[in-house]
């Protein structure tokens, strides 16, 4: 070997050498950055005509296990997917208070009634009928605050999906940038290196806010899609926006609609200008995007619903009057007669009938409705899963309202006006394709003393409350936040107890009434709430709706913390895996720093020698 060939030998060793100790010093300084890998250097020999010339650094490698890294990406979605849940289902639950405590809802429920159960005993007495309405008032306060809270949940909800995008952008910006820089000829191996982790930390980020899919090309840049298959990040980025709706109410809703939509929905504009609404593609499974949508369009919803269930029920089970039609017959044609003098918007007509054709029973609820813009009312208006709703417009008067029934019976039914307020409904005899086996009206008691046992006890604000339909929303959406007793009613407790003209003050005929109908009395309830199903709603007691809403929240709750301290055992699990093989270890570092700089002294030797050398060569000559 010659002196020059060991001068350079020696030189390629010292830079060698010098990158190695730099790649040391980073793996040290970076031992707790987040996403930091540590680096080590590859390096190679040259040979020309078979003498050893030098070495060289053929590469930085990252100590990084691909398949791990992908699958703690997947379960890091679903981790923060889960932790967000379980802390919203326990903020939820907090609302509700502990069951087991005088404040909780169950108890001021419990309250009320027993205070009403009081009275069954001791109907004259003051004190008990102040009893009632202070514990009703308290029950009424309850509601309106768990509404309260309920709504703030959906709106942290909305601010969480407005910041989670935000985030997101500066994510698939940030990728986008590094696959630009990764495509360059001209980057450093070390350059690259450390471009993979920025770009591993934006990945990695990104799939705790959405579960994605990840290509990576020759060149290291990544292509990333959502779930349902949009790309997110090619050779640009596509942005995403969010358009807050505002103040969160019950009647805040997400739609596909942007017409009816009240909330706001996540849209990704790619590089040609085209939009697509991600919410409505389902484009969001797993990480806190799909929680927070999830608590603000389904979970929280349905908690306001179970709710608005009860509070609808309450004041309903005690206003409300079910009056059966008197049998009416013209000519050949059999039915029935209904006074509607009472009927307000909300108010209903129910007809049984049967199809002699087929044999088959029908019913049908025709509902009074006075804003043309409610219509049409949706069958969901009744739990009854074989119940038809018919929306009628009264604000056109009678006879447009019965000509509006006959043409929505084609002819089966006949409806008619014989007298005064009185529907008539009538089988078609000529065909003889129906027999109405019954009829009645539901009407809502405005009175306190109508000489019934029903009264408006509670009120929306200012209003009866009928659950009437609404242009924009019906007036059962949001009805316990809304929900007070009746002021007539606290100006006079009497009331509780006097039916009309001539009740004694110890008649218990009203307090039995509203403790049978709170406690006792089964209701059937809408599948809205989550309790019971679409073909078999729930029916009981107003008492066991609540029993039954509150341990479903409760079995919720735990059933979501569960799954998030499971979900964090494997994310926990994945993640020491991912450290045994890509966190810096002092110690070895230290080792790999004694053996380069005892490389760096030998080659520095030889080239201390070799220069030598040629020096005394150069003198001599």
């Amino acid at each position: 070997m010659s002196l020059t060939q060991a001068l350079g030998t020696a030189a390629a060793g010292l830079r060698t050498a010098q990158s190695g100790l730099s790649l040391v010093a980073a793996n040290v300084a970076n031992a707790q950055t987040p996403g930091y890998s540590r680096k080590s250097l590859e390096s190679t020999t040259v040979a020309a005509g078979g003498d050893l010339v030098s070495v060289r650094v053929a590469g930085v490698n990252r100590m990084v296990d691909q398949y791990v890294q992908r699958q703690l990406r997947t379960e890091s979605s679903g981790g923060a997917y889960a932790e967000l849940r379980a802390q919203f289902f326990d903020r939820l639950q907090s609302t509700y208070g502990d069951p087991n405590s005088a404040t909780s809802i169950e108890s001021v429920y419990n309250n009320f009634t027993k205070a009403i159960q009081a009275l069954t005993t001791n109907p004259s007495d003051y004190s008990t009928r102040a009893n009632v309405l202070s514990t009703a008032q308290a029950l009424a306060q309850q509601l309106n605050n768990i509404t309260s809270d309920i709504q703030a949940l959906r709106a942290n909800a909305e601010q969480g999906l407005s910041d989670s995008v935000r985030n997101a952008n500066t994510y698939l910006q940030g990728l986008a940038q590094i696959n630009t820089q990764l495509a360059s000829a001209h980057v450093e191996d070390a350059s690259r290196a450390s471009l993979l982790d920025q770009r591993d930390y934006y990945l990695d980020n990104l799939s705790k806010l959405m579960d994605i899919r990840v290509n990576e090309d020759a060149y290291n840049s990544v292509s990333v899609f959502t779930s349902s298959g949009i790309q997110l990040v090619g050779v640009g980025a596509t942005t995403l926006t969010f358009d807050a709706q505002g103040m969160i109410t019950p009647g805040s809703q997400w739609s596909a609609d942007p017409t009816k939509r009240q909330v706001g929905t996540i849209t990704a504009t790619n590089s040609t200008g085209a939009t697509i609404d991600l919410i409505a593609t389902k484009s969001f499974r797993s990480g806190d995007i799909a929680a927070y949508l999830e608590m603000r369009d389904k979970v929280l919803v349905e908690a306001q619903t179970q709710l608005d269930e009860l509070a609808a029920g309450m004041s309903r089970a005690l206003s409300d009057i079910t009056t059966p039609g008197t049998p009416a017959t013209a000519g050949t044609q059999a039915g029935f007669d209904l006074d509607l003098s009472g009927l307000i918007a909300g108010n209903t007509i129910s007809v049984t009938w049967t199809d002699t054709l087929t044999g088959g029973k029908h019913t049908a609820t025709l509902v009074r409705v006075d804003d043309p813009k409610a219509l049409p009312v949706p069958d969901t208006f009744t739990p009854d899963p074989n119940d038809r709703v018919i929306g009628i417009d009264f604000s056109g008067g009678f006879a447009a309202a019965i000509a509006q029934m006959n043409a929505a019976f084609n002819g089966q039914l006949q409806f008619s006006n014989p007298a005064g307020n009185t529907l008539r409904v009538l089988n078609d005899s000529a065909l003889g394709t129906s027999t109405i086996d019954a009829a009645s009206m539901t009407t809502t008691t405005t009175a306190l003393s109508a000489g019934t046992p029903e009264l408006p006890f509670f009120l929306d604000g200012a209003e009866f409350f009928t659950g009437a339909p609404g242009a924009s929303r019906p007036q059962s959406v949001g009805f316990a936040g809304r929900i007070t007793v009746n002021p007539a009613l606290i100006a006079d407790p009497s009331k509780l107890v006097v039916l009309g003209s001539g009740t004694a003050s110890g008649d218990q005929t009203r307090p039995a009434f509203l403790y049978d109908k709170l406690t006792t009395a089964t209701r059937t309830f809408g599948p809205a709430s989550g309790i019971g199903s679409e073909t078999a709603p729930y029916s009981g007691s107003l008492s066991s709706f609540l029993r039954q809403a509150m341990s479903q929240q409760g079995e919720n709750a735990s059933a979501a913390t569960r799954l998030a301290e499971g979900q964090s055992m494997v994310v926990d699990a994945l993640q020491q895996r991912l450290n045994e093989g890509s966190a810096v270890n002092i110690d070895e570092e230290m080792t790999s720093l004694l053996t380069l700089q005892t490389a760096y002294g030998a080659n520095a030797r030889v080239f201390s020698v070799v220069n030598e050398m040629l020096k005394t060569l150069l003198q001599m000559m």
